[in-house]
């Protein structure tokens, strides 16, 4: 085991924040590597494991803050990587039109 720690970051933009459908994403995800996998909403910490959905969803995170990970283990470097390209691609979610934007003229 590696006891290397990689690190990265990617903001947070969907619109409705780090709800319940996006942390089990990002929780299901981190789960799916040999490594320890951790999130903090600032690289001074607090972190938390990024495999417990409870305290994922506990950060209660918004759009528009920074998602910071960090990884040891075997694959430490591709875990993070792809928990920046799921926040990356919105967790898959379309993005959310607001209710005023979907008035008829």
């Amino acid at each position: 085991m590696s006891d290397t720690v990689v690190v990265g970051h990617a903001c947070l933009s969907n619109p409705t924040g780090l709800h319940a459908r996006p942390s089990v994403k990002l929780t299901q995800l981190a789960k799916s590597f040999v490594a320890q996998v951790e999130i903090a909403l600032s690289f001074d910490g607090p972190w938390v494991n990024a495999k417990s959905p409870v305290k994922v969803m506990g950060f209660q995170a918004e759009a528009g803050v920074v998602l910071h990970f960090r990884a040891t283990g075997e694959q430490a470097a591709d875990a993070v990587a792809a928990m920046i390209a799921l926040v990356e691609r919105n967790f898959g979610e379309a993005a959310h039109a607001h209710p005023e934007d979907q008035r008829n003229g």
